[in-house]
C-alpha cells in the first residue's frame, strides 16, 4: 500500500486529494483559492514584462502560492507520488533563460478572436486545420494566443524561445526547473499545434502563428514519470482538467459526458482520433492513451437562466414549473440559440420559440420547453459523435444543473441512454491522483504501463429512459422538425444529427 496525491490547479483555486494507491480512497484533502487580481498581487516575480493588463493575464506564481497554501499542515506527509491537473487553454511563453516574457495568457480570452480567424484563413480554411491537428482554431487555444501575441506585443513575441501550458509549467516547477520539459497527450492536444491522430507536434503551425520556431515540451506517455522532485517524490505526466476529470470519473468506451455550464460540452472516450472537416468535433487525446472527441454548444444552462428570469423564478422554481407540464410542452419548441450556436454552426442566429397557441401560453409549458430545448441541443451534439461511430450506452451529466429534478426526469428519454449523475467530488484532482498511482506502480513494476489502477467508479445516481424512451424520441423529432424548418441544412448530411443511435 502507498499514498499518492493529485492536485488540480483550476482557473480559480488549487484542490489536492491524498489517496490510497490500491483503493483510491481519499485520505486527506486540501483547498486554497488563487490570490486575487489579474496579476495576483504577487508582483512580477517569475516574468518580465510589467503588470498584467487583463483578467486573462495571470502571474503563474499565484498558482504556486495557492498550491503551497492548499498543502499546508502536513497534507502531503507520506506521499510517494504526485499527479498534476491544470486548467487548459493557457499559454506560458518563456525566453532563453526560462523567464516568462509576459504574464500567462489563460482562459476564454476573446482578444484572440480575430487572430483565430486569421489563422484559419492562413492555412486554407477549417478543413485544413481539422486535417492538420483535429481542431479549428478558437480564441481560447494557445495557437490563437500566439498569433495575438505576435501581432499586439511583437517585442515580447520575438523573445519567445519556449512554450508551455499551465500543467507543464507546474510540473516543471515542482521538479525544480530541470533541463527536461514534459507534457502529456491530453494537454498537448488542446494547443492547436499537436495532432492527436499522428501523436506529433506541428512546429510549422507554431511558426505560422508566432513567426519563428520555438522549443516544445517532450510528450510522454500516460504511465510515465515526468521526473522526481529534489526530495525524491515521483511526479507523473499530469494532464489537462477535462482529461483528468474523465479519468477520475472512470469514463471508458461506451460512455459520454455532458457538462452543463452556461455553454455545454459533450465528449466521449474513443479508440481513434476523429478528423472532422467541418470542425464540429474537436479531437483531443485523453489521459489513458485513448482519444477524447469533444463537441461544444454555446447554449446550455444560459437558456434555463434566461427563461427563469423571464418567468421571475430561480432555476429550482423553473424545474418545478417544468414538471407540471407534459412531454412536448403542449407543442412549444425552443431552439435555444441565444448566443448564436456552434453546433450546429449558426454563429449569427438567435433563439426561436414556436408552437404558441392559447392553450400552450402558460409558464409551465415555457419552462418545460426550455429544458427540452437545452437537452435536445445537447442531444444534437451527442448525435454528432454517434454519427461518427462513437458508442454511447450511458451519459454522465456534470454541473450543478444536473441536480435539477427536471433535468433528471427529462434527460434519459431525450438523450436515448442511461443517465448517470455522479456525486460532487474533485474529479480532476482524483484523476491526477489515479495517474500518480499508475506511474508509481509502473515505475515499481507492480502495474502495467498499459493498464491503470482499477479504482472504484464514482458514486452516482442512475436514471433509465424506461418506458419514456418512445415519448422522448417523439419530442426529439418535434424539435428536429422545427430546427430543420427554421435552419434548413444546418447540420451537414451524414453528421448524424437526429439519429437516436
Amino acid at each position: 500500500m502507498g499514498i499518492v496525491a493529485g492536485l488540480d490547479s483550476s482557473s480559480e483555486s488549487t484542490r489536492i486529494v491524498v489517496c490510497d494507491t490500491d483503493t483510491g480512497a481519499v485520505l486527506r484533502q486540501g483547498y486554497a483559492p488563487h490570490p486575487p487580481g489579474p496579476a495576483a498581487s504577487v508582483g512580477n516575480a517569475g516574468h518580465a514584462g510589467g503588470s498584467a493588463a487583463s483578467p486573462y493575464d495571470v502571474d503563474p506564481q499565484a498558482w504556486l502560492l495557492s498550491l503551497g497554501e492548499a498543502a499546508e499542515g502536513k497534507l502531503l506527509e507520506g506521499v510517494q507520488a504526485i499527479g498534476v491537473s491544470a486548467q487548459g487553454h493557457g499559454l506560458l511563453a518563456l525566453d532563453a533563460g526560462g523567464v516568462l516574457v509576459r504574464p500567462a495568457l489563460v482562459g476564454n480570452d476573446k482578444r484572440a478572436q480575430s487572430a483565430a480567424a486569421d489563422l484559419i484563413e492562413s492555412l486554407g480554411g477549417r478543413a485544413a486545420w481539422a486535417q492538420a491537428v483535429g481542431s479549428v482554431p478558437t480564441a481560447t487555444q494557445a495557437v490563437a494566443k500566439l498569433r495575438w501575441l505576435a501581432r499586439t506585443e511583437p517585442d515580447a513575441a520575438r523573445r519567445v524561445t519556449e512554450l508551455m501550458q499551465p500543467h507543464d509549467w507546474l510540473v516543471w516547477q515542482l521538479l525544480g526547473r530541470p533541463a527536461r520539459r514534459t507534457t502529456d497527450r491530453g494537454t498537448a492536444s488542446g494547443t492547436g499545434y499537436w495532432s492527436a491522430a499522428t501523436g506529433s507536434w506541428r512546429p510549422d503551425l507554431v511558426e505560422l502563428a508566432l513567426g519563428h520556431q520555438v522549443r516544445l515540451p517532450e510528450v510522454i506517455g500516460p504511465a510515465e514519470a515526468a521526473g522526481h522532485t529534489p526530495e525524491g517524490l515521483l511526479i507523473s505526466a499530469g494532464t489537462g482538467e477535462t482529461m483528468a476529470a474523465a479519468f477520475g470519473l472512470g469514463v471508458g468506451i461506451g460512455d459520454a459526458v455532458i457538462s452543463l455550464g452556461a455553454s455545454g460540452s459533450v465528449f466521449s472516450v474513443h479508440h481513434e482520433a476523429l478528423v472532422d472537416p467541418t470542425g464540429t468535433i474537436t479531437s483531443y487525446a485523453d489521459a489513458t492513451g485513448m482519444h477524447l472527441p469533444v463537441v461544444h454548444t454555446l447554449n446550455a444552462v444560459r437558456a434555463l437562466r434566461g427563461t427563469a428570469e423571464l418567468l421571475s423564478v430561480d432555476l429550482e422554481g423553473l424545474s418545478a414549473l417544468a414538471l407540471k407540464s407534459t412531454p412536448g410542452s403542449y407543442g412549444l419548441v425552443l431552439l435555444p440559440y441565444l448566443e448564436g450556436e456552434r453546433t450546429p454552426h449558426l454563429p449569427h442566429t438567435a433563439g426561436t420559440l414556436t408552437g404558441l397557441r392559447r392553450e400552450s401560453m402558460k409558464p409551465e409549458h415555457l419552462a418545460r420547453a426550455a429544458f427540452e430545448g437545452m437537452l435536445c441541443g445537447l442531444a444534437d451534439a451527442l448525435d454528432v459523435l454517434r454519427g461518427r461511430g462513437v458508442a454511447v450506452r450511458r451519459v454522465f451529466l456534470l454541473g450543478p444543473a444536473a441536480d435539477l429534478p427536471a433535468v433528471r426526469a427529462i434527460a434519459p428519454a431525450l438523450l436515448g441512454a442511461q443517465v448517470v449523475v455522479p456525486q460532487p467530488a474533485d474529479y480532476a484532482a482524483l484523476g491526477a491522483a489515479r495517474q500518480a498511482a499508475w506511474a508509481l506502480g509502473a515505475a515499481h513494476g507492480t502495474l502495467s504501463p498499459h493498464q491503470p489502477p482499477p479504482w472504484p467508479a464514482a458514486a452516482s445516481q442512475v436514471f433509465e429512459p424506461g418506458e419514456e424512451l418512445a415519448v422522448g424520441q417523439a419530442v426529439r423529432q418535434q424539435y428536429i422538425a422545427v430546427r430543420e424548418q427554421t435552419h434548413p441544412g444546418a447540420f451537414e448530411a451524414g453528421m448524424g444529427a437526429g439519429q437516436m443511435g
